[in-house]
Parts: structure tokens; sequence; C-alpha cells
């Protein structure tokens, strides 16, 4: 039978599967979104400075390799055809006097500081060569003068030597740099930068002051899935967020609403069934005493229990407020009961445990999982750690261990199931209504963890309840 191309005879992923993975993370859109954060906030302010950072490198590249060049150009030819015009002047009538004449002229009408040196020869070192100022000089005098030149554009910062050759002589010039090349290119680089700078700073705030209500729903929607009081929040912000906060208020409501009635309806049911059940009750301590009126006696309480924990199943969490609470204190509390109940309960609890919880729920939760573990197993171990993340408060971990027989790992997660019960040698809600660890973990989730199950390295059951702070 043929084989896959990604498998080999033995069923091994070839070359070919093992780099799938590694040319994937080279993919230029994967790279990229794992560069970018993962906040909206910072998402959202580089889609707006992105751009503008974009904007200002073209913009500057083309005022800069483009305006600039043909300023600086158009000033280099205006300065070396002055030059020209005054050489050219010069060599029709060559006397001192008019060289003094025209070197005068330059100075007051030109600006030019000019003069003719008899018996001077070009410089030996080697002429200005690069740069944008230079090739500019240099085109222009070989175009307009064709004679032999010397120029230096970084000896001095305010002029520019240019020396011209002619029959006896050196013609030197002192060009202001202002005339030569656009010198006042900075103030366009500050205004562009002072200006991207204030934008930059407006669209911090006004971008931080949208992306707040988006914050504060999330933050409100997550307290109330952890179970905690979100009664101050109030919609805010643009309409898109208003709606979605509206929205979130009404499901808020619905749900415990629902639960509400849920509650009521079950706590009519329990009042209307333990009417009789106190009747037989007063019925059976008005007759005497034997083993068929204990038997009765037994059902009657057996009855009572489930019928409280269908009612506790019902009501869940809901009804009682989130108070800052030390778990440590907690867990040793309800350890003292297991305690008295006969069972075996080792506690290792460290870092800070406090967080906000609903205490009377959460300790029906730790009762009934260290409960169902004392039941099954002799010895029984509680650990309590809490994981501080980088990000956040970190959270908290709780581990039940006990020495057991466990139970199939194909049941873990049947056994969350209401009224599921174990065929198996070790029942968790033996004697019960089957709503022991469904009560637990609906209690957990609605704090905003979890419980789940696992073999115990001390070779029993171990159960993990999870909660973030």
């Amino acid at each position: 039978m043929p084989q896959s191309d990604t498998e080999n005879r033995t069923g091994a992923p070839t070359r070919r599967s093992r780099a799938a993975p590694a040319l994937a993370a080279l993919h230029p859109f994967l790279l990229l979104k794992r560069l970018m954060p993962a906040g909206l906030y910072w998402r959202s302010l580089i889609i707006i400075v992105a751009p503008m950072v974009l904007l200002q490198i073209v913009v500057t590249y083309v005022f800069l390799e483009r305006h600039w060049q043909l300023v600086t150009e158009r000033l280099s030819a205006k300065t070396i055809a002055e030059i020209a015009m005054l050489l050219e002047e010069f060599e029709e009538d060559p006397s001192p006097f008019h060289a003094a004449r025209i070197t005068r002229r330059a100075g007051e009408n030109l600006g030019l500081p000019v003069a003719f040196l008899e018996g001077e020869r070009l410089p030996d070192t080697a002429s200005s060569t690069g740069g944008l100022l230079a090739d500019s000089l240099n085109d222009e005098i070989r175009k307009r003068i064709a004679r032999p030149y010397w120029i230096n554009t970084l000896r001095q910062n305010s002029y520019v030597d240019i020396r011209i050759a002619y029959d006896g002589g050196v013609m030197r010039v002192l060009s202001p740099a202002s005339q030569v090349y656009a010198s006042n290119s900075h103030i366009f680089i500050v205004w562009m930068v002072g200006t991207s700078i204030v934008l930059i700073i407006v669209a911090i705030i006004f971008l931080r002051n949208q992306i707040r209500p988006i914050e504060r729903l999330a933050a409100a929607a997550e307290s109330f899935g952890m179970g905690r009081d979100v009664e101050s929040f109030r919609p805010q912000g643009a309409s898109e967020v208003r709606r979605a906060a509206q929205a979130f208020m009404d499901m808020r409501a619905r749900i415990e609403r629902h639960i509400e009635q849920r509650t009521a309806m079950l706590a009519g049911v329990s009042h209307d069934l333990r009417t009789p059940l106190t009747r037989f009750k007063l019925q059976l301590a008005m007759l005497p005493d034997g083993p068929e009126i204990a038997e009765l006696r037994e059902d009657i309480a057996e009855m009572e229990r489930m019928l409280e924990d269908y009612l506790e199943f019902a009501r869940g969490h809901q009804g009682e407020p989130s108070v800052e609470t030390d778990l440590a204190d907690l867990i040793a509390e309800v350890r003292d009961d297991a305690v008295r109940k006969g069972h075996d309960v080792k506690l290792d609890l460290h870092g800070d445990l406090t967080l906000p919880l609903r205490r009377h729920a959460f300790k029906r939760c730790l009762t009934n999982i260290i409960d169902n573990a004392g039941k099954y197993a002799p010895h029984v171990w509680v650990t309590a750690i809490r994981d501080a993340e980088q990000d956040d408060a970190g959270s908290i971990d709780i581990l039940v261990d006990d020495d057991g027989e466990g139970i199939p790992d194909d049941q873990l997660e049947e056994v969350f199931r209401p009224f599921y019960r174990l065929d198996a040698a070790r029942n968790l809600d033996k004697g019960g209504t089957g709503l022991g660890l469904a009560i637990a973990r609906d209690i957990a989730r609605g704090h905003g963890g979890d419980i789940t199950l696992a073999r115990s390295p001390m070779g029993g059951l171990r159960a993990i309840i999870h909660l973030p702070v």
C-alpha cells in the first residue's frame, strides 16, 4: 500500500513534514503576527503612528533628495555663472586697477569676496569630490568655465573656497555657503518632527480615552465570569462600545434572573416536599422504637439530604457577595471539619493565598472534594500554590491527592455530570445524590476557575482546583 508523502515505512515523519512547521514559522504574515503586540491599545497606536512615520520618511526623502538637490543645483549654477562672468570681465582687462574694481563691485553687488592672485598656482591637495554640493559645483564649473579649478567644501562651515586658474594667476572666491546650497533644510525637519510629536501625543490621549471603556467592559465581563460583583459598571465610550456594554448588562441581567427563577422554583418544590416529610417525622416520633421505625427515620433523613443537595445545585454560587478571603484559613477550616469526621488530611500551603471569594460557596466546594477523597482513601494531602504571572496577579492551584483506588481514566470527566454514579470500586459520591462533584465544579467555574481530575503521585486520585486571582 503506498505511503503518504509525509511518512516513511516506520510511520515516522519525513524531513518534509518536520520542515513544514519551520517554514510556516518563517512566513512573513506569521512573523508579523508574532511581532505585533497583543493589546488593542498598542495595536491601534501602531495603526496611527506607522502611517505617520512612513509619510514622514517619504516626504523627507522627496524633499532632501529632490527639492533640496534641485535648489542646491540652481544656487550652485547661479554662483558659478557669476564667477564666470567676473572672470570673463577680468580677462578683457587684466590690469590691477580693473581687478580692484571687479573685486569691489563683486563684494558690494553680489556678496562674493573675490581676489585675483597674480603668480599663484592651484593647491597641490585634492579638490573636494563627492557629496551633493561638491558634485553640483564640479558639474557647473566644467560646463561654464572649462578651466583648471580647485574647490573645498569642507574646510570652512560658512564659506566655500573656489579657485579658478587663468593665465598668470588664480582667481579665488570665498562664496558664502548660503549662496551655494540650501542651508535651511533643518527648519523643515524640525517643524515636521515637532508637529508629528504633538500629533502623536494628541492621538495617544484620544486613543487612550477610546480604549479605556473597552478595558472596563473586558474587566467587568472577566469579574462577572469570576463570580464577582460589577454593580459600578456603566456603558461609556463610542456608540459601538456602548452597545456592547449594554448587551453585556442585559445578558448579565438575564442570567441572574434565570438563576433566581430556577432557585425560587426549586426552593418552592423543596418547601412543598419538606411539609409531608415533617409530618412523617412527627408521626414516626409518636410510634414506639423498633428496627422498622429506625429504617424509616434513616430514609427520611436521606430524603432531606437529597433535597438540600438539589437546592444547593440549583442555587449555585449566586446570592453571596465576594469578599477578600485568606484561602489558607479557609482550607485549614475545612481540614479541621474533615478531621472531626475521621479523615487524615495533611496541608502544605505556599505563598500569599488571599483573593476575592464567595466564602461559604467555596467552602462547600472544598468540603465536597476533600470529603470525597477522605471517604475512599486512608490519607489525603492538600497543597495550595500561588503562581505569579508576568502580566497579572497570577493564579492559585489547590491540589487534593489521596492514596485510594482512584477511578478509571475514561471516567475522569464523566464524574462531573450531575447525577452520574460510578459502578466501579470507588464511587466518589457513594450514598449521595451524584451532585457533589457537579456542585464543586459549578462553584469553581463561578469563580472563573475549574476543577480537573488526574492520577495522583500518591497512587490514588488528584483533584486540581484552579483559581485566577
